[in-house]
């Protein structure tokens, strides 16, 4: 097949941005080849090909909520497809963060998303041994049971996208680069993208390249510093517009089965936070006495319990930030000996099944940097007049609060 030279759109990017954007538009653009999406590898190359998949609607902040409410409808469209395993979703917090987890409760029951609050640390004791009988985390004084959400099996959700997309009409091509954009001589549009095989003239172009975002904003010219306002009213000039963080994940090598429920079931996709102080699980010596969190899930796609602990901020200026080569391939974001120590003690501050497991852990092939915006919050936007930026954040709701945020355990800051 040649090169394409023409398309209505033009989408950058084959990960679940790119390929999510694709398949809703060409419910508009209807005609093949109306729109093009180009990946410099193949779809599912980068950060959606080895995300942890997790669907929920736990976010703090209240314009989120009918945004997640969509879209896990969206996946209870066609779980089949996705690869979608709807088991629902379990924040459990501290005291400190009862009043924020309330709100998000009342928030979702208010557009009527399903789902249960349970308070005080007796009654959550309660819940939570209902349903695995080795729960033994302390201090817990609420539990928001989302009953919607759950998780996909990464590469398999961004490949039914490809195809629904493909079906659809819709021309992905792979193994080209985006080198720059032509613009037009009287305005800021762009009027073509220009890559590694030749210029695709387009009427608007979708930027949709997760961590790789800088680099397209760069090539527009768009601005690296901007001026933010902070919680308090006070705007801050200068601030770089992109921060990048590392996601830090891995993978027990047991039996997904071994989380089961007691009733036999497949368990919630389960997220701790808390200011318990945590103990080695090898040694019994002290990991940290500030706040730290966890989430996890059993996951056949990983073959083992698959899950995280908080991200970390890169301490360096974006543009000396190496995103390539990505994932397992990089040679300096890595999830660390320090990390595995901390996740694999966390878990067995939860439930006792997972006491001694540390030496089934391994490095599994998810995590990796993510690129966001100064408030970690989601940005929908137009530049140059047709091009869509589509930026996300995978930092969870209290992560954005400076004032009681925690940022990595054991000096990762």
């Amino acid at each position: 097949m040649s090169f394409p030279k023409k398309a209505k759109v033009v989408i950058v990017g084959g990960g679940i941005h790119g390929l999510s954007t694709a398949w809703k538009l060409s419910e508009t653009y209807k005609n093949p080849g109306d729109i093009i999406v180009l990946d410099k590898e193949d779809t599912a190359a980068g950060a959606s090909g080895i995300a942890c998949g997790v669907v929920r609607n736990n976010y703090f902040q209240p314009a989120m909520r009918e945004l997640m409410a969509h879209s896990v409808s969206v996946w209870e469209s066609d779980p089949k497809a996705w690869k979608y395993n709807a088991v629902g979703y379990l924040q459990i917090s501290p005291e400190v963060m009862h009043e924020d987890v309330a709100s998000i409760y009342e928030q979702q029951k208010a557009i009527g998303y399903e789902s249960e609050f349970i308070e005080g640390e007796k009654d959550c004791t309660k819940y939570m041994k209902g349903m695995f009988d080795d729960w033994q985390a302390q201090g817990i004084t609420s539990v928001l049971h989302e009953k919607k959400g759950g998780y996909a099996f990464n590469k398999d959700s961004i490949k039914a996208l490809e195809k629904k997309s493909l079906n659809n009409g819709v021309n992905v091509v792979k193994g080209v680069k985006v080198t720059g954009f032509k613009r037009g001589s009287n305005s800021k549009a762009v009027t073509g993208v220009v890559t590694s095989k030749g210029t695709i003239e387009c009427e608007q172009v979708v930027i949709g390249a997760g961590p790789w975002v800088k680099t397209f904003w760069d090539k527009l010219e768009l601005p690296n510093k901007i001026s933010i306002k902070d919680q308090k009213g006070v705007t801050h000039k200068d601030y770089p517009m992109w921060i990048y963080w590392f996601l830090t994940e891995g993978v027990l090598g047991v039996d997904p089965n071994f989380q089961k429920t007691d009733d036999g079931k497949m368990p919630p996709v389960i997220h701790v936070d808390s200011d318990a102080h945590l103990f080695s699980d090898v040694d019994g010596s002290l990991i940290t006495d500030k706040m730290w969190g966890i989430y996890y899930k059993p996951d056949f796609n990983f073959n083992g319990v698959q899950g995280g602990a908080a991200p970390y901020k890169v301490n360096k200026p974006a543009e000396n930030v190496k995103v390539d080569p990505y994932g397992i391939d990089s040679p300096e974001y890595q999830t660390t000996d320090e990390f595995a120590h901390m996740w694999c003690s966390a878990l067995a501050h939860c439930q006792k099944r997972f006491q001694g497991k540390i030496k089934v852990y391994h490095k599994g092939p998810s995590g990796g940097l993510g690129c966001f915006t100064p408030d970690s919050f989601p940005v929908f936007d137009r530049f140059c007049e047709n091009v869509y930026s589509v930026s996300y954040t995978h930092l969870r709701a209290h992560e954005t609060r400076e004032d009681r945020g925690w940022r990595g355990v054991g000096g990762k800051k």
